[in-house]
């Protein structure tokens, strides 16, 4: 094997890729980044019957956009290509044949009526039906069939297919880089099918073979794969070639509840479970994706490697880099992670608030065009003081839109508290204050109307609120004197006046 660390994500184009599946290429990403190795994507297309079409565009594009692209693979081809399973059909057939060859494979012509009768005979008997050493030399295929009955049924076309010979009486002793050791006893294993007689291996054959010729060093899977790894290694050791390290991560779990995180609850509580947003081809059924709905690449990337795994330290924001930097197998969790749609919203907000603000200047003039707003308003000063509280771009405008546009209705809870009998009076004073400024910068504003509060001998409070008021539309917003500098000496004044004629009334 080589020195060279190679490692593979190989998902099968049968729909949207769920985040599971980026989580699985994430890993595998910093794994080969760490070590210098390389990052393959394969695609697993062996089964036609469940491929979907614009499915294999997804996941190339919900890996580009989290900035986990890969070093090999459709489109990127290198020198182990091609990196499509049904374009490399021609390979597989040979080393099933040399598994039948050694003994450790066969063929089998059982009908499915023949399967399920055995299956309901087991169930009536309470038992369960498992094609493996106990029953196979008294079943339909090479090992119970006379040479000359076998050859008569290969010859005449006769449906079949071959199965690895699991063996009997054998204590495995397995390794899982984040597990540990595994012990297994092969008179627990059935005789998987490896190759099936329309000339397609299944999943078992196709991806030990595509492993070995490829040269990978470590396959990082999810745990679902854990049941078939005593059959992985036992296939590479049939056909003599040395295996690849294993890790199978842990499991993301439903927010609530038990098992395993789906589309369902996604849909249930109202978050993605897909990078980016799919229409299904044939339902067009839409189900949202983390990219359409604001959230940025590094922060679905920071949440979703703390999805069993933690640097062992405080620390939980991480640049991808970082994340390279840091990333050990040895740290990644047995146990299942449990995904949390609000934490999920934390690290969005985090890495908001760490995205420079020319960036956010960009996206939120584009924002603003969309609602043909024309300003010559600092923007980015603007967006500066108010993105604490965001957790997306989109918020951003929610956050400041009173400065582009004037308020036309008033918070009535806030009006009660804040408008009194002699407000009116008061802020028709604040106006000539304001008018006789020729400087209008925040200090200067800032000075001159609080030395007129304080000359004046009455309490902040009954200036300053209801002009927050009066400027905002409510209570909230950043410092009042940004405001007034910002939005400039005639419009601060118009909104006064405006608000004295409507809430005099």
């Amino acid at each position: 094997m080589t020195n060279t660390i190679r490692v593979r994500f190989a998902p099968s184009p049968t729909g949207p890729l769920h985040i599971g599946g980026v989580r699985t290429a994430l890993f595998n990403y910093l794994f080969a980044k760490k070590n210098k190795g390389t990052f393959i994507l394969r695609i697993e297309d062996t089964d036609q019957n469940r491929y979907v079409e614009g499915a294999e565009d997804y996941i190339k594009e919900a890996l580009d956009w989290c900035n986990i692209p890969y070093d090999e693979g459709p489109r990127k081809e290198g020198d182990f290509g091609s990196y499509r399973q049904s374009e490399r059909k021609h390979l597989y057939q040979r080393y099933a044949d040399q598994l039948i060859a050694k003994g450790h494979a066969y063929y089998a012509f059982d009908t499915s009526e023949a399967l399920e009768y055995h299956r309901k005979d087991h169930e009536t008997k309470g038992k369960t039906f498992i094609y493996n050493w106990h029953n196979r030399e008294k079943l339909d295929n090479s090992l119970s069939l006379s040479q000359e009955e076998i050859e008569k049924k290969l010859q005449s076309g006769a449906p079949y297919v071959i199965r690895f010979k699991s063996p009997q009486n054998e204590h495995l002793e397995l390794f899982d880089e984040i597990r540990g050791s595994i012990q297994i006893d092969t008179n627990t294993l059935d005789d998987k099918i490896l190759f099936k007689s329309d000339g397609m291996p299944t999943y078992h054959l196709a991806n030990i073979v595509d492993d070995h010729l490829m040269k990978i060093t470590h396959v990082i899977r999810g745990e679902e794969w854990l049941p078939s790894l005593a059959l992985h290694v036992l296939l590479y050791r049939s056909l003599e070639w040395e295996s690849p390290k294993f890790a199978h991560l842990p499991l993301i779990l439903k927010p609530i509840g038990k098992g395993k995180l789906s589309k369902r609850d996604g849909d249930k509580m109202g978050f993605p479970v897909f990078p980016l947003q799919w229409k299904d081809p044939k339902t067009h059924e839409i189900s949202s994706g983390y990219r359409e709905d604001g959230y940025l690449p590094e922060a679905v990337i920071n949440m979703m490697a703390f999805l069993g795994w933690n640097p062992g330290t405080e620390q939980e924001l991480f640049s991808l880099e970082e994340l390279v930097q840091e990333f050990d197998l040895k740290r990644v969790h047995k146990a299942g992670a449990k995904f949390d749609p609000e934490k999920t919203k934390w690290f969005q907000q985090q890495h908001l608030q760490r995205t420079d603000t020319s960036i956010l200047t960009e996206e939120f003039s584009a924002l603003l065009a969309e609602k043909n707003i024309v300003t010559d308003t600092n923007l980015s000063a603007i967006i500066d003081v108010v993105k604490e509280r965001a957790v997306f771009t989109k918020d951003l405008w929610a956050l400041s839109k009173f400065f582009f546009i004037a308020p036309v209705n008033y918070d009535t809870k806030a009006g009660k508290k804040t408008w009194k009998e002699d407000t009116p009076a008061l802020l028709q004073e604040l106006i000539r204050v304001l008018d006789g400024i020729t400087d209008f910068s925040e200090e200067k504003v800032s000075q001159e109307v609080k030395g007129w509060i304080t000359a004046k001998a009455i309490g902040f409070g009954k200036i300053m609120m209801p002009l927050r008021l009066v400027l905002v539309g409510d209570l909230q917003g950043p410092d009042l004197f940004f405001i007034t500098a910002a939005l400039g000496k005639e419009e601060t004044i118009q909104r006064i006046q405006n608000a004295i004629e409507r809430l005099s009334v």
